[in-house]
């Protein structure tokens, strides 16, 4: 076992851990936290023309003001099909179709639902750090192995380290964007 095969297992980490916490950022755009946003519609796919595409190749998402969404379907057939497909996406918005476009309303949030967004976000963070700490024990196990094939107890003891510097920096992302979020949810 060489350096090069520990390195290789650090850039995996690192790369597996990225995409851990580019999935919360996605998975946290989602919530919304009382302002429109077009990134809130991310998720909704389309049955289109025999095949499902996202909200956005199929029309023009805008927020005119900051409780509106609006999108303006390309070929107005697929109006029917995009309320739907809001509908189906379970994001607690009921859609509004004047024949043209389709209207989204956000209402304001009360207290109580600030508190359960503020508890979906925690349980977001909580499934990213699980993901996380299953990815360090992984490379953990590589490192262990590489060590029993041959790897000194020097290199895999500074490989671990490294391993949980990883993790380290990775944690203190996803606790910045959960206080980013829960700031933003609790901001009236």
């Amino acid at each position: 076992m060489t350096e090069g095969d520990v390195k290789k297992v650090l850039d995996e980490t690192r790369a597996h851990m990225q995409k851990a916490l580019e999935h919360f950022e996605f998975e946290l755009s989602k919530i919304r936290a009382g302002k429109a946003s077009a990134g809130m519609l991310d998720g909704v796919l389309v049955d289109a023309y025999g095949a499902k595409s996202p909200l956005i190749q199929v029309g023009n998402v805008s927020t005119p003001d900051a409780r509106t969404i609006s999108i303006q379907p390309w070929d107005p057939s697929l109006l029917q099909p995009i309320e739907k497909a809001i509908l189906a996406a379970n994001i607690g918005l009921t859609p509004q179709n004047d024949g043209k476009i389709i209207r989204l309303n956000i209402p304001p949030l009360t207290e109580e639902r600030r508190k359960e967004l503020v508890k979906q976000t925690k349980h977001e963070a909580e499934n990213c750090r699980i993901s996380l700490r299953n990815l360090r024990r992984d490379a953990l196990e590589r490192i262990k192995k590489m060590q029993k094939d041959g790897l000194t107890e020097d290199a895999a003891k500074s490989a671990e380290g490294n391993v949980q510097g990883i993790i380290n920096d990775y944690t203190a992302r996803v606790e910045k964007h959960l206080e980013v979020k829960e700031k933003e949810i609790m901001t009236v």
